[in-house]
């Protein structure tokens, strides 16, 4: 499968003459599937439409004299959200998108950091809105996407673009002729903030078309595909992959309504790819396995249907539309392709959905990166792996161990150009014209990048050994008890020198699948310690001896985690050591 030849791209140097073509190319195809309400059906958004709808939106933020201006964006994944990005960014200012999940007094604080002089938003944010706005004096604008009638301080996106559209047929063309300026700061992104407070990130559209088209020339996304967007749309990964990525190549979007309704929003709106985090697959595949393991012989059965699908594809034979048929019309009958990213998968699941019949790959990026680092290919992949690079980005190691192991540091046109009024945290990142990520990892003799852990997470033993957290954390979740779970170093108690240290885990249980497995009246914390600790002994039993789990710490609730999923390791380890 290497050495495959690239696929084409059309180029583009900004993100308005992506839309431009984009419509001149599939103009009355779908570009968003959309609902007016839970009870309705999908109904089509067409690529002209999308655009009229961008530019009158754009205009009418031009009139209101925001030109240049930072605009933040605050809701969840809708069609309202994608025209006002374009707006925003394709001729009237920049673009803030904000966390829709962030308590009143962190939405508050980013838009002060972030010198906002406008709020476009949900409402379902409305509360939050209307209390910062009593306090904030620098916001000039306040645009709510569900407001029917606008009022004196709280603007209707429907009156507004109402407004925009008769300034532009009257011959306003300031919105539409507006010069972009490929390389100034056009978003202002905030980190998710997993170790220490969030840094604001500066991209431009250089940044983004950079990556968009070095990563559509790695996967072949077509435009017959429907894209189901699920992840939250504020963050990088989804705002390039799951939006930016199908209007650039022709392929329409629709929203879900929430983690719910995936099966049901799959099939209503017949998608084709679906973008998600390793915490979604990871239990789509735990349900499938339970599923099988409750029926006679259904584990077999499905072990066996897996190693047939896999020989009989060796000669061009594919079955697994029957084979799996329930799995399929699980998620709506026509997925063809699954995307995960944010953290590493545990590569027995993709190859289980590969083996199921859909196309399963992984990727590695940062917001600071606009996001995409390295990306399998649908025709080069390998299921422990990050990905290959992308084209055009340089990617290199640095300073690594005997085992190959340094920091991953990255070089190419998608790269930010820097932290927003942050000097320490720029001196920090950028060194001799490479941004370091912080991230551990190696490259392969196939040049595939592997992740082996953050680099402030690593563990560093007395005598120089180097302890990822990650590792143990997937070895200890693959077992059926454990939920998820966070390792760290903790003091030994039994030690006078503060350099000794334990390894501990802190472990959440999967109480439903203890509930389902085993009699309630000899469930205990007793019983459950000892289920934890037969399998924190099998974990054991595969690390080295320096490596062992020496304590665990049983929790009762999740961890606190970003919207991406991941858990905030800083804030946890901290919790669990004041403990």
């Amino acid at each position: 499968m290497k050495n495959k030849p690239l696929y084409d791209v059309r180029p583009i140097s900004n993100l308005k003459e992506m839309l431009e073509s984009s419509t001149t190319l599939f103009s009355d195809k779908s570009a968003f599937w959309v609902k007016k309400s839970e009870e309705a059906e999908y109904s089509p958004v067409s690529y002209k439409e999308f655009k009229a709808d961008v530019d009158y939106i754009g205009t009418a933020l031009c009139n209101a004299g925001l030109k240049g201006k930072r605009i933040a964006l605050m809701g969840e994944n809708r069609y309202e959200w994608a025209v006002s990005y374009l707006a925003i960014v394709n001729g009237t200012g920049i673009a803030v998108p904000i966390d829709k999940e962030l308590p009143e007094n962190e939405v508050e604080n980013l838009l002060i950091r972030s010198s906002a002089s406008a709020v476009i938003y949900s409402g379902k944010n409305a509360k939050t809105i209307e209390n910062i706005s009593a306090r904030n004096n620098n916001i000039v604008l306040y645009i709510n996407m569900d407001l029917q009638e606008s009022s004196e301080r709280f603007e209707s996106f429907s009156h507004f673009r109402k407004k925009g559209a008769v300034s532009l047929d009257s011959g306003n063309t300031d919105f539409i002729q507006a010069k972009i300026d490929n390389n100034a700061l056009s978003m202002l992104l905030f980190t998710s903030a997993t170790t220490s407070e969030s840094k604001a990130v500066m991209l431009s559209h250089t940044n983004i078309c950079a990556n968009l088209t070095a990563m559509c020339s790695m996967l072949n996304i077509e435009s017959s595909d429907i894209f189901l967007s699920i992840l939250p749309i504020h963050h990088a990964y989804e705002c390039t992959c799951g939006f930016l990525c199908p209007i650039y190549r022709g392929a329409s979007i629709a929203h879900f309504e929430g983690l719910r309704h995936i099966p049901k929003n799959l099939k209503e709106s017949r998608a084709t790819v679906v973008l998600g985090v390793p915490l979604i697959f990871e239990t789509m595949y735990k349900k499938i396995i339970d599923h099988a393991s409750q029926m006679p012989g259904g584990l077999f059965k499905l072990k066996f249907g897996c190693a047939l699908s896999d020989f009989l594809r060796l000669f061009g034979i594919n079955i697994t539309g029957k084979l799996f048929a329930p799995i399929h019309d699980t998620l709506g009958g026509h997925v063809r392709l699954l995307i995960s990213g944010a953290a590493a998968i545990d590569p027995k699941v993709s190859k289980a959905f590969r083996s199921f019949g859909f196309g399963f790959l992984q990727g590695y990026g940062l917001t600071e990166c606009s996001p995409i680092v390295a990306l399998n290919r649908d025709v080069d992949f390998k299921d422990d792996a990050a990905g290959l690079p992308l084209p055009g980005l340089k990617v290199a190691i640095d300073e690594k161990n005997a085992d190959g192991i340094g920091e991953i540091i990255v070089k190419g046109p998608s790269i930010m150009s820097g932290y927003y009024e942050n000097d320490k945290a720029n001196a920090a990142a950028f060194k001799n014209g490479w941004f370091h990520t912080g991230d551990l990892g190696y490259l392969d003799k196939d040049n595939f990048l592997h992740i082996t852990g953050r680099k402030k997470n690593v563990i560093v033993t007395r005598n120089g050994k180097n302890i990822f957290p990650e590792e143990i954390e997937t070895m200890l979740n693959r077992g059926t008890y454990i939920k998820e779970s966070l390792v760290y170093g903790k003091h030994d108690p039994a030690s006078s020198n503060q350099d000794d240290f334990i390894i501990t885990a802190a472990i959440v249980p999967d109480m439903e699948k203890i509930a389902e497995e085993f009699n309630s009246e000899e469930i205990n914390d007793d019983f459950i310690k000892k289920l934890i600790k037969t399998h924190v002994k099998t974990v054991n039993g595969n690390l080295v001896s320096y490596k062992h789990i020496k304590d665990i710490v049983i929790r009762e609730n999740e961890f606190a985690k970003t919207t991406t999923k991941k858990i905030k390791r800083y804030m946890e380890t901290q919790k669990e050591g004041d403990e």
